[in-house]
């Protein structure tokens, strides 16, 4: 799984759209955030500056999330708690960027936050390809200009297939 570019592949399950600004991006993840649940694994892929934490910071306000939204460069895993509405479940934002190696994969116990109680969003999972599930929610994030971004939501499994549907305005 490459973390740079959107493959040129194209299926009636993903769903595609530009974004406009990072207002624009914050809003479309604030529409998914609102249908999340826990147990659920967001797959964030996109090269460094594309929008990962815009998408990040309005997928938090869609569950509820009051506080400061940052990206986790330096500490790999920040921690959040959705609002009342959302039962209150931990939202953990992971970047596996600054991974030295396999160590450092096996140490920061990843597992236990997609199984657990919360929802995970992961940015750069290739660094943990070989372990992560099949069911997953992959969104990649292309530049397209300075402000414009190619969005792809791509589901694996049917809760993700069902999570599209949702989004696309369907059942």
């Amino acid at each position: 799984m490459s973390d740079q570019r959107l493959p040129a592949v194209h299926s009636a399950s993903q769903l595609d759209f530009i974004s406009h600004s990072p207002a624009q991006t914050e809003r479309v993840g604030q529409r998914l955030g609102e249908q999340l649940r826990p147990g659920d694994l967001i797959l964030l892929m996109g090269t460094f500056g594309v929008g990962k934490t815009h998408l990040v910071k309005g997928i938090a306000r869609g569950l509820g999330v009051t506080d400061l939204v940052t990206s986790p460069s330096f500490v790999l895993v920040n921690e959040y708690r959705a609002g009342a509405e959302h039962g209150a479940m931990p939202i953990y934002h992971v970047d596996l960027y600054r991974l030295a190696g396999a160590a450092d994969l096996a140490t920061l116990g990843l597992e236990e936050l997609w199984e657990g109680r919360g929802v995970c969003l992961i940015e750069w999972p290739g660094r943990a390809e070989a372990m992560l599930p099949h069911d997953r929610l992959v969104i990649q994030i292309e530049h397209l200009s300075e402000t414009k971004r190619h969005v792809r939501f791509v589901p694996h499994g049917a809760r993700y297939l069902s999570l599209i549907s949702s989004l696309r305005g369907g059942s």
